[in-house]
């Protein structure tokens, strides 16, 4: 069974910046597609950031330029970098994984469909 945990939550002040982790365990797996959700209250999960198995990345538009997603293939750890924060990104950020999908689109990689593995969440909370 295959396990995700999120770290590096917190709260920042508007234009600060956040590193998240996300480690998959318990997985005979070699690689894993991974991406980052988020869900602010009262909003429906959205795709944020995604990484393939090939290191092909996809970024919703609200964040290119400012988020930074990458991952360690051999230990199976993907890594958010969320520069220049503003008060809408605060929200639940979630960690997802799937190990079959590749060369997704940036619709399919940004959809919470394409993942069968998810992660608790870890709070991002950006002051203004």
């Amino acid at each position: 069974q295959v396990q995700l945990a999120e770290s590096g939550g917190g709260s920042v002040q508007s234009g600060g910046s956040l590193r998240l982790s996300c480690a998959a365990s318990g997985s005979t797996f070699s690689r894993f597609s991974m991406a980052w959700f988020r869900q602010a209250p009262g909003k429906e999960r959205e795709g944020v950031a995604a990484i393939g198995r090939d290191s092909d990345t996809s970024y919703a538009d609200s964040v290119r330029g400012r988020f930074i997603i990458s991952h360690n293939n051999a230990q199976n750890i993907v890594y958010l970098q969320m520069n220049s924060l503003k008060p809408e990104d605060t929200a639940m950020y979630y960690c997802a994984a799937d190990p079959w999908s590749h060369g997704m689109t940036t619709r399919q990689a940004l959809g919470e469909s394409s993942y069968n593995y998810w992660g608790q969440g870890t709070q991002v909370t950006v002051s203004s």
